[in-house]
């Protein structure tokens, strides 16, 4: 599923204008990237969590070249699935489809 393909299930389930939906959809990514640009954590109960993390300098090895590389500090963006979400994926279908073949 893409953005277009998720506003346009929005608009269906909400009963909105495709446009209102893409709307509100921007607003909420825009909101949670400002707060996470500000160090707070976004809690989505019983869907997600998200949260801000620094990760140090370090050295790593180019796998192509085997050369060590010096791979530069960042903040990165750590994501939690609440219960919710991980329960609605549990299914024995989708463990079937996804269990690797032997």
């Amino acid at each position: 599923m893409n953005k277009g393909d998720l506003i346009d299930k929005i608009a269906e389930k909400a009963g909105l204008k495709k446009a209102d939906a893409a709307a509100a959809l921007d607003a909420t990514l825009e909101s949670i990237k400002d707060a996470l640009k500000d160090g707070d954590k976004v809690t989505l109960v019983g869907f997600c969590t998200l949260n801000t993390s620094y990760r140090a300098a370090r050295k790593g090895v180019n796998p192509s070249t085997n050369k060590p590389v010096q791979i530069p500090e960042k903040v990165t963006v750590k994501f939690k699935a609440g219960k919710l979400l991980s329960d609605s994926v549990n299914t024995s279908a989708l463990k079937k489809a996804l269990k690797p073949k032997k």
